[in-house]
This record gives structure tokens, C-alpha cells and sequence, in this order.
């Protein structure tokens, strides 16, 4: 019988909630969500599930030691006797990402050197040579996290953060992480009931990553490699027979998912971008500008965009959000209708009243998530049909 343990899936802020129910979802045990983190228990498959279906998680990290430390010593010597040869032969390579939060340890890049130095030395001492460290391709990838003076390291399973889905080779200016892409798409309800709009597309991440969803097709499928597949106990059958369950659980989708830019570049690497993904029959992306544009049919729309926010894209934001509400108003009748904005001022301009407001973070930028019910009709009697 495989062997349980508990895994850490981390995420962004604010996808806690959607990240536990996808683990419910696949079918992992005993899940409790934290601080930008979900914590479940499964085996050796599931942590290949977990890698290869998650829509919401950036890593998946296998715990494998705690200890107190309350200084670098004491750190290094804690490192030091764990028997690393049981994970990272002496002729591979690894490399560790640290975070700290505490008032011994401040220098998180310190605390990977200190422990790398203690890795090494074992290795040293024990075979009379050194694994190397390679930042790009390690053999293995080690987590260390100080909180106060407690230490957790983790084995990092994924590599790369999950986000790098594999399909993106071309970006706009201003891409959208895919993992809040997925995020906000959940959190907006969309699995795939209806057409669906992203009028601001760029590079085509929003439509390819509802399109994934409303299709069921593991978001992580066309990832080259995951860190799992170097470590002593990869199991390629094992990974082969989970690809292969996932993929039988595709669904088709009946619906249009179409995507909108204004700039010709945006619309030719959002299209490769789809290309890249095979997803070309899902996917209609036009050049066209948002502003120009009008609902196509009387039927329920769902829309969501990520326009831009005066950050790297130089526009006029107060004008350029009034001009999303006219938009909204005049043309998109029976849509619901979200986007994340930074600019907490500009929102005032669209001139509607947001129905939720969701807290989330655009890289280091605090944002909003905001649903619009653009009505057909009276409200009243949208209220009543709804």
C-alpha cells in the first residue's frame, strides 16, 4: 500500500479558499488552508496529481525536517545531519530557496548560503567530494522557511513555479501570472456555462485559462519537466498512469471563448500562445478594441479582463476606466462582468457599482477583483430571472 505524508501547496493571497477545494476535488486528505498555503496528506501519485492538475498552486513541497534554531550555528549544524545522500547522489547538483521572518535570521540569501554550506560539507566529509549547485537544473531543489526560530525544510517537488504551464512563449508587455489568471476565473464561478470574453486579451493567458477549465484539461499538461522527475524515487509508470487518468476526464465545450486586443503584436502572440497550448479550436482571438465592440448575442455572457493600470502601459486611468463602464453599459447587456484593478481611484470612474470586491495581489501591487452585472433589461427583473 502506498505511503501517505502531508504535502504544502502554496499559493497567492487570496486563493486559499478555491486552492482547498481543488484539493477536495482530486481527492486529497485532511487539508487545512494557512497563510498563502494549503496543507494536505496523500502519496507518492498524488504529489504528481497535485503538480499536474492544480489550477491554483505555485509549488508543491514535501516536508521533511522542523527544528528550533536561534542562531547560524545552530542552523548549520541542524542542516548538516540530515542525510542528504538518501535524496542527492554526490556526483548531482542542488539548489535551495529560503524565506525568513525573524529577528535572528534577517538575510534570507544567507540563510540558503549557510545551509547549502552545510549540505555540501556533509558530502565532503562523508565521500571526499561535493554535489554542485546549479540555480536552473537542479537535481534536487530544497526549501528552507525561518519563521521566528523555527525551521521548515522541504523537499520542492515542482521546480519551476507552477505558473510556467509551458504553453506562454510569447508575452505582451504586461503578461498576467497564469496562476492568477486561474484564480480569478474560479473565483468569477466560470466552469464553462456560457461564451466567455476577455476584451483586453494580450498574450491570450485569461481565454486559455478558462478554456482549460471549461474543458477539464489538467493546466500543467504541457509543462517539460516537474523537479520530482530527478529525485531517487520517480516513478515514471506511475506518473504515465496519472497523465493518462487526467486526460481521460477532458470534457468538450459547447460554447465561444473569444479574446479581443487593439494592438496587432498583443493578437499574434496571443494566438501562438494558444497554438502552443492546442487549444486553436476553443479559442477565437480578433483584433478589435474593446471600446469599438458590442455583445454579439442576447445570451448570458461572461466576462473577464485584466486591463491595464498605468503602471507599465501609459494611459490616461480615470479616462480609460469611464470608457470601460460606457462600454459596459451601452453594449454588453446581460454580461457579468470582472476584472482586477490597482488603481483604487480609477475604479471610481467606471461609473457602476461593483457587486463584490475581492482582495488580491498583481504581483507585489494590491488589487481588487470586480463583478459588474451589466443588466438587460430592468434590474428588477433581472433580479427576478436570476
Amino acid at each position: 500500500m502506498a505511503k501517505n505524508y502531508k504535502m504544502i501547496a502554496k499559493t497567492l493571497f487570496g486563493f486559499e479558499a478555491i486552492l482547498a477545494k481543488e484539493l477536495l476535488d482530486l481527492g486529497a486528505m485532511d487539508i487545512k488552508q494557512g497563510n498563502r498555503m494549503v496543507s494536505f496528506v496523500g502519496d507518492l501519485g498524488f504529489m504528481y496529481k497535485a503538480n499536474l492538475c492544480l489550477r491554483t498552486a505555485i509549488k508543491i513541497l514535501k516536508p521533511y525536517e522542523s527544528f528550533k534554531v536561534n542562531s547560524e550555528q545552530e542552523l548549520y549544524d541542524q542542516i548538516k545531519r540530515l542525510p542528504w545522500e538518501d535524496f542527492l547522489d554526490v556526483e548531482g547538483s542542488l539548489a535551495i530557496d529560503s524565506a525568513v521572518h525573524s529577528d535572528i535570521f534577517t538575510h534570507s540569501q544567507y540563510v540558503a548560503l549557510k545551509s547549502k554550506d552545510a549540505i555540501v560539507d556533509r558530502f565532503r566529509e562523508k565521500f571526499g567530494k561535493r554535489p554542485d549547485v546549479d540555480l536552473n537544473f537542479p537535481d534536487l531543489r530544497i526549501n528552507i522557511h525561518i519563521e521566528n526560530n523555527f525551521c521548515n525544510v522541504s523537499l520542492d517537488s515542482s521546480g519551476d513555479s507552477l505558473h510556467k504551464r509551458g504553453y506562454r512563449s510569447a508575452t505582451n508587455i504586461a503578461p498576467i501570472n497564469e496562476v492568477l489568471a486561474a484564480g480569478m476565473l474560479l473565483l468569477s464561478g466560470w466552469q464553462g456555462q456560457c461564451d466567455f470574453l476577455d476584451p483586453m486579451c494580450g498574450s491570450g493567458t485569461i481565454p486559455i485559462e478558462a478554456a482549460m477549465i471549461a474543458c477539464n484539461i489538467p493546466p500543467n499538461i504541457n509543462r517539460k519537466e516537474f523537479a520530482f522527475e530527478k529525485w531517487k524515487d520517480w516513478d515514471e509508470s506511475l506518473f504515465e498512469k496519472i497523465e493518462e487518468s487526467a486526460l481521460k476526464k477532458i470534457k468538450n465545450f459547447s460554447f465561444k471563448i473569444k479574446g479581443y486586443d487593439r494592438a496587432p503584436s498583443a493578437v499574434m502572440k496571443a494566438k501562438e500562445n494558444v497554438k502552443n497550448a492546442n487549444l486553436s479550436e476553443f479559442i477565437e482571438i480578433e483584433q478589435k478594441s474593446f471600446f469599438e465592440s458590442h455583445k454579439e448575442n442576447d445570451a448570458y455572457l461572461h466576462m473577464l479582463f485584466n486591463p491595464p493600470y498605468g503602471e507599465r502601459l501609459e494611459i490616461d486611468v480615470e479616462e480609460f476606466y469611464a470608457q470601460i463602464g460606457d462600454t459596459l453599459k451601452q453594449n454588453y447587456h446581460g454580461t457579468h462582468a470582472w476584472f482586477i484593478a490597482t488603481n483604487f481611484d480609477a475604479i471610481k470612474s467606471v461609473g457602476l457599482r461593483a457587486s463584490r470586491k475581492i482582495k488580491l495581489f498583481n504581483g507585489p501591487l494590491e488589487a481588487r477583483l470586480l463583478k459588474y452585472v451589466v443588466y438587460a433589461g430592468s434590474k428588477k427583473r433581472s433580479k427576478q430571472e436570476n
